[in-house]
């Protein structure tokens, strides 16, 4: 009997150790990892100068790390940090470069007014997928050596002060979907190597002061959303821009394009809510297939160089709420170039119509009167249209401006 005792005890002792050996996560390995990690968000502590809302008084050893403020850890790799989500808490600071050895970092967020170069060293995580710097003051060089971050889907680099040109090595980043540079100093060209990759589909980088073509290959992503405004752009919007069938958001704003559009844009922008293209010098007809992208709520074409008679379809566009052609050379030598407006009147979400100073002729037709009450801007001055204020126009109960035509 003491026999069979002795023999269950070790049994038991075995399994002890074994289930110790194979589910233990505190081996000498593991602490030595769960060290360097601790130590790195120490150094990155360390590099805050002013904490206003006092988020990282969690960040002493009355507390694992794993339970800091902002820090998250994986369940699988037990105490690595695989999420730094510092979003807006008004931390002022310099990025450490010791941010480099929490090498199970998946998603790094520090909207706040961090300061100094970016850190070379991210370049090892090698696991990272989602970067947020944005809304900082972080200046000098895109990194190049982001490329070494092979998993990136999303780079926000937005509202900073850096400078230099945007780096030809981003377009090796096969998994990118969002990349956001807008309100930088940045110069240069947009690199033709972003067309290579297949998975984009944001590109902001509006704000800058890059210069030179968009590039033809851009038309190899998936782009449903993109903003180059308020740069130096030249050229004509490139053809395949027209591929992107998904696109929603289009705005060149600000730039120096030339050319026409084409006049297949609604057929080949279906899903297409805002198209904001002014401050061009773009020629040519307003393409009267913008009536088929049905879901467009924002048309902003003025201050170019358009020509000839509106198109008289745009009521087909029941979700509209914003339209301004002004300041173009719109309009014909027939002299009814108002008819455009009977069609407008059938948008009944629409709140501001703007097509002051071109050449429109013609009389100013009653139906401006059956706008839906949501309008509370109408500006058709410095035209060439005659009549009067049609009766019932009092109606428009929102209607807080309408200028003297003429």
């Amino acid at each position: 009997m003491n026999a069979f005792i002795s023999s269950f005890v070790l049994y038991t002792i075995f399994l002890l150790l074994l289930c110790i050996h194979l589910w233990c996560p505190i081996t000498a390995n593991n602490m030595q990892q769960n060290e360097t990690d601790r130590l790195a968000l120490i150094a990155f502590k360390d590099g805050i100068t002013h904490d206003p809302l006092g988020m990282l008084s969690s960040w002493n050893d009355s507390l694992h790390f794993c339970r800091w403020s902002g820090v998250h850890c994986s369940r699988r790799h037990v105490h690595r940090v695989t999420q730094l989500n510092l979003f807006s808490y008004g931390l002022v600071g310099s990025l450490s470069p010791h941010i480099g050895n929490l090498t199970f970092l998946r998603t790094i967020i520090l909207q706040n007014s961090f300061h100094g170069k970016l850190s070379s060293e991210i370049n090892g995580l090698f696991r990272l997928q989602v970067l947020l710097l944005s809304n900082n003051y972080f200046e000098g060089k895109v990194p190049t050596n982001l490329t070494y971050c092979s998993e990136l889907k999303v780079l926000n680099l937005t509202d900073n002060k850096l400078d230099g040109k945007i780096p030809e090595e981003l377009g090796s980043l096969s998994k990118l979907k969002y990349l956001g540079s807008s309100r930088n100093n940045l110069t240069g060209k947009i690199p033709a190597s972003l067309g290579n990759l297949s998975s984009l589909t944001l590109l902001s980088a509006g704000y800058n002061n890059l210069e030179g073509s968009i590039p033809e290959e851009l038309g190899r992503t998936i782009l449903y959303f993109i903003h180059l405004g308020f740069n130096r752009l030249t050229g004509t919007i490139p053809s395949s821009m027209y591929n992107l069938s998904n696109m929603r958001y289009f705005l060149l704003i600000d730039n120096q394009l030339e050319g026409s559009l084409s006049q297949d844009m609604g057929v080949a922008f279906p899903h297409l809510r805002l198209l904001s293209l002014l401050g061009n010098r773009l020629t040519g007809h307003v393409p009267v297939s913008l009536s088929n992208a049905s879901m467009l709520e924002h048309i902003f074409l003025h201050n170019n160089s358009f020509t000839g008679p509106v198109p008289p379809n745009l009521g087909r566009l029941q979700n509209l709420l914003v339209i301004s052609m002004a300041q173009n050379q719109l309009g014909s030598s027939k002299g009814d170039d108002l008819n455009f407006i009977d069609s407008l009147a059938n948008c009944t979400k629409l709140r501001v119509i703007q097509f002051h100073q071109n050449f429109l002729k013609g009389h100013l037709v009653s139906t401006i009167a059956n706008f839906s009450t949501h309008i509370s801007r109408i500006n058709l001055g410095f035209n060439q249209i005659h009549g009067t204020i049609p009766s019932g126009i009092e109606n428009l109960v929102n209607l807080t401006y309408i200028p003297k035509f003429g």
